[in-house]
């Protein structure tokens, strides 16, 4: 596990976890796995998957009911990171704020991270 002993990796807001919750319940999924990978314009795009099983490397987040895993790979990148979930006029989903973003492009999809994080 990567981070401070006794400290979640990333907060989980009241609206983010009942929709998690709700996103668990409609097909029997046990949570949500989020990660990071390379794409996008900045350089790194957020990754969520349903989850049918818990990989025993992945930390585990768990709050009211939702259950957030978050790859092993993905851990360092999104220590310190709140989730939430917010509604618009125009749209809905969730929204990361992480610390560890230097840059991200206009359309919010892609994040760029501090280069000696990655090289950690």
């Amino acid at each position: 596990m990567f981070g401070i002993p006794g400290k979640q990796a990333v907060t989980i807001t009241d609206k983010a976890a009942a929709q998690i919750a709700k996103l668990m319940a409609k097909d029997g999924h046990q949570g949500l796995r989020i990660g990071v990978k390379k794409g996008g314009c900045a350089g790194m795009e957020y990754t969520m998957d349903y989850v049918t099983e818990v990989d025993p490397m992945d930390e585990v987040v768990e709050q009211d009911g939702a259950r957030v895993m978050i790859a092993p790979m993905a851990q360092m990148f999104l220590f310190g990171t709140e989730i939430d979930y917010e509604v618009s006029l125009l749209e809905a989903g969730f929204k990361f704020r992480n610390p560890n973003v230097v840059d991200a492009c206009g359309c919010g999809e892609s994040i760029k991270f501090d280069e000696n994080l990655s090289a950690s």
